[in-house]
């Protein structure tokens, strides 16, 4: 799929010999002509985002990915465990703990129910917490995930594995794979945005939203709420819109000799990216200008225009599915439950950080049934990993309560897209520390996402230093229970 690298294989001593057989004028002039003729295949391939199909019809269209930034806490909001609430303030059972590490627990900590009101919601009769409200009204619209399983307990590691497939910078996102696999539905918007509120870029920086070694035009767009939506997109003053055309002619001119010379991928991709630059100057602040949604609208989700929240972020998200963009990524910091402040108790503290996001979920769940976007539309909702069942380590003997990082088992939560409603997937035990039943590995999530979207994930591949690389690595099934 990329001819640049393609010819490339072709360079290496093995077949050199081979390739070279009709002597040293024919390796003289391939070396004149063959950055031309690399140059004019790629040249002539089709625009990087165009849309594209995928491998088998797929269930959802897009992606609206809702990332909880440090891991909300599981046991109290979606997990209901009342063995764990008879049990709280027990030392916590030598078989769940021995030779195990924590970020920053050790000893032998005391086991904690959680301090929530819990019911049954919906005709499913999903359990949630208190904590959550508004999600009581979507309950079967809902597919909550218990037996999510990662490898790192990290924040930074396990964000960029659920994202990008590895714990180390450098791989592409999730965004990206879907967008260079599918291209976008509309050619004056970015094909991958993405929406941080609470003022923080995520754990894994902007490689959770990055290219890694694929084109860059398929990396994620950072838009914005407040202020102008994309920086650095907007003409200085005096600076002409028939000036800025001028202007990206002139430097296209020079971008394809460049190519014609080298034939490297990179040099088509900043073609693209300066030629969407200057149709978004037009198309991003209509889409981007929540003041254009009823009141009754704004009031639904919370949003406030003007103002830069998650609120407002799902109703861009809305906003920007609805005119064909494929992949929209959300990112909301303060999720980190650890109990070291009043902010990250998971009282008080995580009533008022849920107050500012259970809302607006809900709203985007039912504006998109609405519409009639939700049953092609796949809402993913959570955090890098779960938490403990027992108190953390470093604030065990104070009155605020909060629990550790936990990697073993936690939850996720998906909606639309041709998944199940109204369903519990997967079970741990009674107090929350293992999976039991039908374990889902963060490469089986990303290779199930990755088949309602219409992709065989072993299939959708980038050739890079020898190998084909993919999202879920050399790993993953597809989760068929919860598929409708």
């Amino acid at each position: 799929m990329n001819p640049y690298l393609d010819s490339l294989a072709h360079t290496t001593r093995r077949h050199f010999l081979k390739e070279s057989a009709a002597g040293l004028g024919a390796i003289a002039l391939g070396a004149m002509l063959g950055g031309q003729a690399r140059a004019a295949a790629t040249l002539t391939a089709t625009n990087p985002l165009a849309a594209r199909l995928p491998h088998f019809a797929p269930k959802a269209k897009r992606v609206i990915y809702l990332h909880l930034t440090g891991s909300p806490p599981n046991l109290d909001m979606f997990d209901y465990k009342p063995e764990l609430v008879t049990r709280d303030g027990q030392d916590c059972p030598d078989e769940f703990i021995k030779g195990k590490k924590f970020a920053f627990t050790d000893g032998k900590p005391k086991l904690m129910g959680s301090p929530r009101t819990w019911g049954q919601y919906g005709k499913s009769g999903q359990w949630l917490s208190d904590a959550i409200p508004h999600l009581h009204t979507v309950a079967d619209d809902l597919c909550i995930i218990h037996s999510m399983n990662t490898d790192q307990f990290n924040h930074a590691p396990a964000e960029l594995l659920l994202l990008t497939g590895g714990p180390r910078p450098g791989r592409p996102s999730f965004g990206s794979w879907v967008t260079y696999g599918l291209g976008t539905e509309n050619q004056n918007l970015p094909a991958f945005v993405v929406l941080i509120s609470s003022g923080t870029q995520p754990n894994g920086g902007k490689n959770s939203y990055g290219s890694g070694f694929i084109p860059s035009i398929y990396q994620g767009v950072q838009c914005r709420s407040k202020g102008d939506p994309v920086l650095y997109a907007s003409d200085p003053a005096g600076f002409t819109r028939e000036l800025r055309r001028d202007t990206l002619d002139a430097l296209q001119e020079l971008n394809e000799l460049q190519a014609g010379e080298l034939g490297h991928p990179e040099t088509l991709t900043r073609i693209a990216q300066y030629e969407l630059a200057f149709r978004m100057q037009l198309s991003v602040p209509e889409v981007m200008d929540i003041s254009r949604e009823t009141p009754a609208t704004l009031a639904d989700y919370g949003a406030q225009p003007g103002e830069a929240s998650f609120a407002n972020n799902c109703l861009l998200a809305r906003r920007l599915v609805e005119q064909g963009v494929r992949f929209v990524q959300l990112f909301d910091w303060g999720w980190d439950f650890h109990g070291t402040s009043e902010r990250e108790d998971i009282r008080g503290g995580l009533t008022r950080k849920c107050s500012t996001m259970d809302r607006p979920v809900a709203a985007l769940i039912k504006d998109l049934r609405q519409r009639g976007l939700l049953e092609d539309t796949l809402i993913v909702l959570g955090g890098e990993f779960g938490r403990t069942p027992f108190r953390e380590g470093r604030t065990s003997a104070g009155e605020i309560l909060g629990r550790d990082h936990y990697p073993d088992c936690y939850t996720m939560v998906l909606a639309g897209g041709g998944i199940k409603g109204g369903l519990s997937y997967g079970e741990t035990d009674e107090l929350g520390f293992n999976i039991t039943k039908d374990k889902v590995h963060v490469h089986d999530f990303q290779a199930t996402l990755l088949h309602q979207l219409g992709f065989n994930h072993e299939r959708l591949t980038y050739r890079f230093e020898g190998r084909n690389f993919r999202l879920t690595d050399v790993h993953g099934s597809v989760v068929k229970g919860i598929l409708s």
